[in-house]
């Protein structure tokens, strides 16, 4: 695909691993529209790149439905999607409380909440934009848009207290080959990255032992991966034309423990 003057969607795009595929995207003279809840942080990269920031709720079909219809009227139907929005949270399944000795289990609202953001969301956002890239002429191989997902290698080696948070990136992952194949008749591939552990705003805080000792832990190279990496990949996903129905892992060949 030629990125020259193309529209992209990028949800999750105001910070670390959507950040940087924005800019990464701009760079390639894309036309970037930045989906996020990050007003501040969104309208700052968008300023920044050249973009355009849309306030906008993965979970909710209206507020998708408006942040398309802004992102197209300033720059065009988008034959670019890239699902960065995303959140977590860790509870075990059941356990005891060290507080009192009550048995307890993972709130149920909690892990819905997981799943609407980080798989339904994705799907949400995923179908619209599909919707939109059918009206579009397709252009070399009569390809019309590519569009790419971010799971988590915790999709397959989830720890523990990662219940809701491995279902809902193993939903992404177990979702994009049978879209793939939903959409290879129109023009449109679909592929997904399962990052490792990535130097993002929430590791940001994090005390710096806590950040060594999760870079000591990865095989090679022992260092967090940087969103600059990320988004390189998913400018691979989107420029290979043969690229289609994948899962990639960017992980430093990291498998994680169980805690």
């Amino acid at each position: 695909m030629d990125l020259a003057n193309t529209a992209a969607v990028v949800t999750g795009g105001a910070s670390g691993l959507g950040a940087a595929t924005a800019r990464a995207l701009a760079a390639k003279g894309v036309k970037v529209a930045i989906f996020d809840l990050q007003a501040d942080k969104g309208e700052a990269l968008a300023d920044e790149i050249g973009g355009l920031f849309c306030k906008v709720d993965v979970t909710s079909d209206d507020s998708v439905d408006a942040g398309f219809a802004a992102a197209r009227t300033a720059h065009g139907q988008e034959r670019i999607l890239v699902n960065c929005a995303g959140t977590g949270n860790a509870a075990k399944t059941a356990g005891r409380s060290k507080q009192d000795g009550s048995i307890k289990h993972f709130p149920l609202d909690a892990f819905d909440r997981i799943i609407q953001i980080n798989l339904v969301g994705t799907f949400r956002c995923l179908a619209k934009s599909a919707a939109g890239m059918l009206t579009l002429e397709p252009g070399d191989d009569g390809e019309r848009g590519a569009i790419v997902n971010t799971a988590s290698a915790a999709a397959e080696d989830g720890q523990m207290g990662q219940a809701a948070y491995s279902a809902s990136k193993a939903g992404v992952v177990g979702m994009t080959l049978p879209i793939a194949r939903d959409l290879m008749s129109e023009g449109i591939r679909v592929n997904t990255i399962l990052p490792g552990i990535f130097d993002t705003p929430l590791l940001a805080a994090a005390p710096q032992q806590v950040r060594d000792a999760l870079a000591a832990s990865v095989p090679f190279p022992k260092r967090l991966g940087r969103p600059e990496e990320f988004a390189a990949l998913a400018l691979t996903m989107i420029e290979c034309g043969y690229f289609n129905g994948e899962d990639v892992r960017l992980d430093g060949a990291i498998r994680m423990a169980p805690r």
